[in-house]
């Protein structure tokens, strides 16, 4: 985050609806007036409630809406206030997706990877891909750039973290357990899962990233790009360089023509730093000599 990105927000309803909710949410947005409004497709900045995050999953009613606020609920919100109906509402989408897993549950998985929620999570990272093309259309091009900067860092890095958290199921399994989980009865897993997953989640995607590949000492070369590139990329958003007077790096991508793109140094730096990071993350998740990229190809490509 940096001080130039939107404040999204929502406000999460588990329980009966009043008509004072809405009056809350425009106190709430009032309150933040001085900080950069949320998204205009209106997914944000609004009452959500928790009987569409966990009950549609799939299907026509989980709209592009639903499934933004559902996954990032899980892997890029922090709470303001009181704690208990978000930490209700996310264990129990956590409890949707791990008890309709019934591969897991059989114990027929050499890898204990909840499927059904790395799917969806998997199906957030390519619907922003398609939501990319679809808002260049809608938007005629505009804010091209800084978009397409993001996708290739931030945005991959979501679904960097979905992969992890997921990953972190089998990987935090003892070997007692996973024994049990193969040979005898994994029903038990499910709570244990659940409280897992709620401690992966809980960190902010870098740091789970981070987390888990010091737990691959022999992946620090492949590692160490990643965050460098990363560390440019927050950088680039966040410097006070001015392009030209009054025009930050940040606020030149945002403005930038779609037909200057090949001849702008700004958006060719973006676009080198994204290689950077790409190969780092090709380096460790694509490569089946260590067990997160052996995982990666099992579970997060077919």
């Amino acid at each position: 985050m940096t001080r130039s990105s939107d404040l999204d927000w929502i406000l999460l309803l588990d329980g009966v609806a009043s008509p004072e909710h809405l009056e809350t949410a425009h106190a709430i947005a009032k309150t933040l007036a001085s900080e950069k409004a949320p998204g205009r497709e209106g997914t944000f900045g609004t009452v959500v409630s928790s009987h569409d995050l966990i009950n549609h999953i799939g299907g026509q009613e989980d709209t592009n809406a639903n499934t933004t606020r559902r996954i990032l609920l899980l892997l890029e919100s922090v709470v303001i206030g009181n704690s208990d109906a978000y930490d209700r509402v996310i264990k129990n989408i956590l409890k949707r997706y791990l008890n309709e897993d019934y591969g897991l549950r059989g114990g027929y998985k050499q890898h204990q990877v909840p499927r059904f929620l790395l799917n969806d999570i998997t199906r957030y990272w390519r619907m922003m891909a398609v939501d990319f093309a679809y808002k260049q259309r809608a938007r005629n091009n505009a804010g091209f750039a800084l978009r397409n900067i993001k996708l290739r860092l931030s945005r991959k890095l979501i679904y960097l973290a979905g992969l992890i958290a997921c990953f972190q199921c089998h990987l935090g399994l003892g070997e007692t357990e996973l024994r049990r989980a193969i040979e005898e009865d994994d029903t038990f897993l499910t709570p244990v899962f659940i409280e897992r997953l709620r401690g992966q989640l809980a960190l902010p995607p870098l740091e789970l990233l981070a987390k888990t590949v010091l737990d691959f000492p022999q992946l620090n070369t492949s590692s160490k790009k990643i965050f460098d590139a990363y560390e440019k990329f927050l950088e680039l958003l966040h410097s006070d360089l001015e392009v030209y007077p009054g025009c930050t790096r940040r606020m030149h991508l945002d403005q930038l023509n779609i037909d200057d793109l090949r001849q702008d140094d700004t958006f060719q730096y973006g676009r080198l730093i994204s290689y950077e990071f790409q190969e780092g993350i090709k380096e460790i998740f694509l490569d089946s000599a260590n067990t997160l990229g052996e995982l990666t190809l099992e579970y997060g490509i077919f």
